[in-house]
């Protein structure tokens, strides 16, 4: 019975945590207003989260590695829930901020989930798995923004951090109950020295692609983070290279199927975020622009909504395709779908059932990417570093997202028209065409990296070293590196 749980249980998990991230985009426009805040204050709301989300994902892997990743996954839920609570008691900027701060942790619940379905399924099931709970994270991000939208519409808007901790609550109930914890360990203490060095170069990394359009490209401030985190980094990993038990093997994180991985993971999150941010703005954009399509933030969300849906679909289609052909295959086949949908889409913008057509196309292509990527992480490590390795390669995507939120971003901020005589600035149809191209670029930039991935045979590559002997396991990781 509980073995018949696992998956949608973990999956729930998942999707909880993907409504977590989006349900503050509804009312974006209006945080300045509802904090009594200015509008840079306003945007760290959403900086908090981005930031702590990228420096929980690899940290809650190594945890999970060497304490039990059912028990962590119970603590980036239980942060979720306790971060949805301050939210949902305040209108005061720094409590929110501090709130939305605690919340980004849940982001580890992912990659841990992906390492208990490697524990505990066998290799027959492990693939569709895999796929099903890596599609969670959009599936929950495209799902809950309509939800969010019509609740920032119809009620108080506190509901929507009320409601994100209930749906907290019930996940952590049902892996409480219905997830068993895995007997793998990793032994080894936690390389405290190596979270400290990592997540300080994220934050001096993050923190400026985020926020250089407000503080400027060229100021001191951002250059001197992005310098900052070029040092830190270098520091980091000398550091990593030395210590016994590092929080992040470098060794196997330069392996060729690990690396060009995530580097193609970091060109999938660039290309998938694009999406997110120009199809709810041409959709609520007034008709009298004439291209804006002036439907409601409800609509919008609706329209944007399947998207998540093609995402959960096909997430059975990549385990098949996977399984006969290996993960590399799926992986460049969502990239190439990826590109065709938003170069295709620069020509589908003059209707809302064209942008639901693009949405879905979307949808398929970063559905069957993402489900790939788990396999050919898992594929080329042993099973004990799976928490952590499916934490790094979560935190690539993470990267891939803000690159492409302040990339589109400031395209959007720059290619702009009046909103009718006098009226504010607004991102025009050519902005949105560029913003497109660029996410294109994107997916056939990965996709040449995806490329030089080594072949895998029919199976996926991702259930071999798991069950099979352990001699043949390490012939196998070594050749892969």
């Amino acid at each position: 019975m509980t073995a018949r749980w696992l998956v949608p249980v973990l999956a729930f998990g998942g999707i909880s945590v993907a409504v977590m991230q989006t349900l503050i985009v509804p009312i974006v426009a209006q945080l300045p207003a509802l904090l009594d805040t200015s509008t840079s204050n306003a945007s760290w709301v959403i900086t908090s989260t981005l930031l702590s989300g990228a420096v929980a994902t690899p940290i809650m892997g190594r945890l999970g590695d060497l304490y039990g990743k059912r028990r962590i996954i119970l603590l980036s839920l239980a942060l979720m829930v306790a971060g949805s609570l301050l939210c949902g008691f305040t209108s005061e900027l720094v409590p929110m901020v501090a709130g939305r701060a605690v919340q980004g942790f849940a982001m580890g619940a992912i990659p841990l989930g992906i390492g208990v379905m490697r524990d505990e399924l066998p290799p027959e099931r492990l693939g569709s798995a895999m796929a099903f709970m890596s599609s969670s994270l959009g599936v929950g991000g495209a799902l809950g923004m309509p939800l969010a939208a019509y609740v920032a519409q119809h009620a108080d808007w506190h509901a929507l951090f009320f409601g994100s901790a209930g749906i907290g609550v019930v996940a952590m109930v049902l892996v409480r109950l219905l997830v068993p914890e895995s007997a793998r360990r990793t032994p080894g203490r936690f390389d405290v020295v190596g979270t400290v060095g990592l997540s300080a170069g994220l934050v001096a990394l993050l923190l400026p692609v985020s926020k250089g359009g407000d503080w400027g490209w060229g100021s001191g401030t951002v250059l001197g983070l992005l310098t900052a985190a070029v040092v830190i980094f270098l520091a980091w990993g000398a550091y990593e290279l030395r210590v016994a038990d590092p929080l992040v093997d470098l060794r196997t994180t330069a392996r060729r199927q690990v690396l060009l991985t995530n580097l193609a993971s970091i060109m999938v999150g660039l290309a998938f975020y694009a999406a997110t941010l120009v199809l709810p703005q041409l959709l609520q954009l007034p008709a009298s622009t004439g291209y804006g399509l002036g439907q409601s933030m409800v609509v919008a969300g609706l329209c944007v909504a399947p998207m998540g849906l093609a995402m959960m679909l096909v997430s059975s289609l990549s385990a098949r395709l996977s399984q006969a052909r290996g993960p590399k295959v799926s992986l460049m086949t969502g990239l190439v779908i990826l590109a065709a949908a938003y170069l295709v889409g620069t020509g589908l913008m003059g209707a809302v059932w064209q942008t639901v057509v693009v949405a879905v196309l979307i949808g398929v292509g970063i559905g069957i990417a993402y489900s790939a990527m788990p396999a050919l992480i898992l594929g080329a490590v042993d099973p004990s570093e799976s928490g952590a390795a499916n934490g790094l390669n979560t935190l690539m995507r993470s990267i891939g997202t803000s690159t492409s939120s302040a990339v589109v971003g400031v395209v959007l901020a720059r290619m702009t028209s009046p909103l009718g005589a006098g009226g504010p600035e607004v991102p025009n149809l050519a902005g949105f065409r560029t913003a497109f191209l660029i996410a294109a670029g994107a997916a056939l930039l990965g996709l040449v990296i995806a490329a030089f991935l080594p072949s895998s045979t029919a199976g996926g590559g991702a259930a071999s070293p798991v069950h099979g002997d352990p001699v043949e396991r390490e012939r196998a990781l070594s050749s892969r590196g």
